[in-house]
């Protein structure tokens, strides 16, 4: 646990399953923790019931733990500030952040979001660096496998920090790190960034597969070629292909691919079974960025000339209705080549 002499002032902003567990875990090392929720309804009901119903069941929140759907007081007098808001509204959180009185250029941002935003497809520190210039220099990313259903029941789990700043990637690391939570820094934040982002696609690919009642071979097949498309698309914005064998690559891929927990594994099977994306989104409480993410990453890919065949097939199941057999009849029969990773 994290001595006083260290304790941090942090604001937890967006009281989702993740958002939530990081405010315990934080709490738990001993630091000063608010979390923020935009719907005052929510906050409130958290904030009496000491459990986030909607997003955590059965997980009892300390009162050591602040709820509020008050921006101002939730940033007042903090020194970092963990953004844990779906993709498609981190620009408007980071608005309202910097709108706020109690905004500080000194905030340390963190974010702990997947995904790219869809019109822009930017990745998750572009967005917050746009809208906080003051931080630009001091914003990174804590990503990784993480389902917050075992990171809230203390499982042990392991992610990374990127950043470019070698002082604030040591400082966040230690702020988070504890006996079920091991950290790792990396200085790749484009490769971790898109690592985390891609690989939802390729789970809802998966997904599909499981939904069609396919076996081992074809999880295999998939996530290895998922896995070589995801390099080739790092590579060509800029990150690292090593960092893909890491922790936000293959590591985050496998997790989201496999686990029950997975909404965006859960997306592919009901797509498998039959149900229209529309039908899924709408039975669903949780945000699945691989939705919006497969969109900016089939974009993405055309603008670099990269070619992502799994990516383009998940595509068209989702947003033209394609036949997911056929879609998967089409990646086995494409000319055939060599195995690589180019």
């Amino acid at each position: 646990m994290t001595s006083k002499k260290t304790s941090k002032r942090i604001a937890v902003l967006g009281a989702g399953s993740w958002g939530t567990t990081l405010a315990l875990l934080l709490n738990d090392n001993g630091h000063d923790v608010v979390l923020w929720e935009f719907f005052s309804d929510l906050a409130d009901t958290i904030a009496k019931k000491r459990v986030n119903t909607k997003y955590l069941p059965g997980v009892k929140i300390p009162r050591s733990v602040m709820v509020t759907s008050d921006l101002e007081s939730a940033l007042e007098g903090r020194s970092h500030v963990l953004f844990v808001t779906p993709s498609h509204t981190a620009r408007n959180v980071a608005a309202m952040v910097r709108s706020t009185a109690t905004f500080r250029k000194s905030f340390v941002i963190i974010n702990a979001s997947k995904g790219l935003e869809e019109k822009t497809l930017c990745r998750m520190s572009e967005v917050l660096g746009q809208e906080l210039p003051q931080s630009k220099g001091r914003i990174v990313g804590l990503l990784g496998p993480s389902h917050a259903e075992e990171v809230s029941r203390k499982m042990p789990t392991s992610v990374v920090v990127a950043g470019s700043n070698l002082d604030i990637l040591d400082r966040t690391q230690k702020i988070f790190m504890n006996e079920y939570f091991r950290v790792y820094t990396n200085t790749d934040l484009i490769g971790v960034e898109l690592g985390v982002s891609l690989k939802n696609t390729i789970a809802i690919a998966a997904g599909i597969c499981d939904g069609l009642g396919f076996g081992d071979n074809t999880k295999a097949a998939l996530l290895t070629r998922g896995l070589a498309e995801i390099k080739r698309l790092v590579s060509s914005l800029g990150g690292r292909e090593e960092t893909l064998s890491g922790l936000a690559g293959v590591g985050d891929l496998i997790v989201t691919c496999m686990s029950r927990h997975s909404r965006n594994r859960y997306v592919g099977e009901q797509i498998g079974r039959g149900m229209s994306l529309q039908q899924v989104l709408d039975g669903m409480v949780m945000v699945a960025e691989g939705v919006k993410t497969t969109k900016a990453a089939v974009a993405l890919s055309r603008r670099a000339g990269v070619e992502l065949p799994i990516a383009e097939q998940v595509y068209r199941v989702l947003f033209y209705g394609k036949d997911p057999k056929k879609a998967i009849r089409d990646l086995m029969v494409r000319k055939a080549q060599k195995e690589m990773y180019r």
